[in-house]
Order: structure tokens, then sequence, then C-alpha cells
């Protein structure tokens, strides 16, 4: 079948369209360098330091994780989909004298091996950056703080945000801001808890929790008693919340969590523990 001219060059259009809608997709955006002074703000907010492993998704020409290295002297590693910035990289840190700590992998960012991490850092596009929200959740361990130049993860919010003045972006100079965004991967605490507080006549409560990223609600149940739970927060492995109902005051409880087990103390010194039910 023969195509009229100007449909073809429509269809030719749509199709040129969507391929390079499907790229960005797939790279994260177009390569834009992040500005030095993000870079350092966003290692700055990160609290990097000389135990840390810091790995970037969409590397670029490597600037974050060397200015780890040099200016931290953190140890590193990053991704990018494009192997001429990933040589480019590469051939820097050996420059630096810095490759026995970093390297750089052509790599899809949603193959990364993350184990190592203990601060990740980005500036993809909002749509990549949802997409890799499950993936970090599962893979990061707790307490793993990521930083993200402007772009969020949607409805996991930040657990800071800090606006940073720079005279370049987009390689254009001028006056410019941007946005850098901090988060502490939180610990899992959905689910069902058996605990007690030593020492308490009837210590032992059941508590149920709804996790939605670093906040969670729930009740604690003890002596048939039904108390709220508000306030519930987690900030990697540490864990805050207070238990309140009708006529019995409240109780703030504070802790650690680690896999199956919860410990800490309550407001008045009592030590409690729970145990996660299968």
């Amino acid at each position: 079948m023969k195509i009229p001219g100007k449909l073809a060059c429509a269809v030719a259009a749509l199709c040129a369209s969507a391929v390079l809608a499907a790229e960005l997709v797939r790279s994260g955006g177009p390569y834009v360098p992040t500005p030095q002074t993000v870079v350092d703000a966003m290692l700055d907010l990160a609290r990097v330091g000389p135990a840390d492993f810091v790995v970037d998704l969409g590397s670029g020409d490597g600037r974050i994780v060397l200015s780890g290295a040099t200016r931290h002297k953190a140890s590193g590693m990053g991704v990018d989909i494009d192997g001429e910035l990933v040589d480019r990289a590469n051939a820097t840190a050996q420059r630096l004298g810095v490759a026995d700590r970093v390297r750089f992998l052509q790599q899809d960012v949603f193959a990364t091996d993350l184990s190592r991490a203990t601060v990740l850092t980005l500036y993809l596009l909002p749509g990549m950056m949802e997409s890799l929200r499950p993936k970090l959740l599962r893979e990061l361990r707790p307490g793993t703080r990521i930083v993200s130049h402007d772009f969020d993860f949607g409805e996991w919010k930040p657990d800071r945000t800090i606006e940073v003045k720079t005279d370049e972006k987009y390689d254009l100079t001028g006056s410019w801001t941007s946005n850098v965004h901090l988060w502490t991967v939180p610990a899992a605490v959905e689910g069902a808890w058996n605990g007690s507080v030593a020492g308490e006549r009837g210590g032992s409560f059941v508590l149920r929790v709804r996790q939605r990223y670093q906040h969670f609600e729930g009740e604690l149940t003890r002596d048939s008693q039904v108390l709220e739970l508000k306030g519930g927060q987690i900030e990697g492995s540490r864990v805050r919340f207070v238990a309140t109902g009708p006529g019995s005051g409240s109780q703030t409880f504070t802790g650690t969590v680690n896999g199956t087990q919860m410990s800490g103390e309550t407001q008045g010194g009592g030590r409690w523990n729970a145990t996660r039910i299968p």
C-alpha cells in the first residue's frame, strides 16, 4: 500500500517521537552535567566520608563519584549507558590517582548491583526516578543516604530539601537555583509484632504497623486496650512512635530495627523489645 506524502511524513514524525521518548525512558534523560557547586552540596548533605561507598546512577563524566573520592576520601562506582562518558570518567580517575578506589561501568541502572552503596546519588528525570523507587527500597540497606539533584521520587517525599544557588546550569552561565533532596532508606516494619516492656505489669503487647516509606501508623494492643500509634517515624534502622489512647495517657517508644527484631527504651526508661510475627 502506498502512503500519501503528507501522511508518510506525519507517520515518520510520530515514529521518531516515539523512538525519542523510548530513549529518554531507557537512558533517564539526556546528559546534562551537575554544576560543581551542586555536586559539593549533594555530598555535604549526605555527610560523605572516608568510610562511604558512593554509587552514582547516570554518572555522566563521573564528577560526583570523583569529587567524593578526591574531596571526601570516599570510594565509589558510577554507571552510565553512554560508553564514551564511562571511558572519560575512568580516564579522569586514573589522572587524579583515585582509580584504586573508584570505577565506572557502562550499564543499565536497573541492572546495577547496589549492595555496597552507603550513599546513592542521582540526576535523572522524574519517570526514571519513580521507576527506580521499588529497586532502591528493595535493595539498599536501611540507613543508606540517597541524594538527588532537582527531581524526587513522587509519593516518597524527601526527609530534607535544600536550595543551592549556582552560576551555571545546563551548560549556561547566569543566576540559577537547584534543589537537592535527601532521603534515608527506612527499615521495613510493616506487619505485626509481639512485644513487651520489661518491668511493667501487663507489659506484653501486640503491635500492628502500616508503613508508608519513612512514616507509619497502627495500633498497640495491651490488656485488651487498643492504643493508637502517632508520629511513627523510621530513619534508617531507628524507630520512634507514641502509643496513646483515651484515659491512658501516652507512652513514647524509641529504638532500633534489626530484621525481625525491634528493641529500645520507653520515655520512662523501661526497656522494650518486639519480634515480628511471621
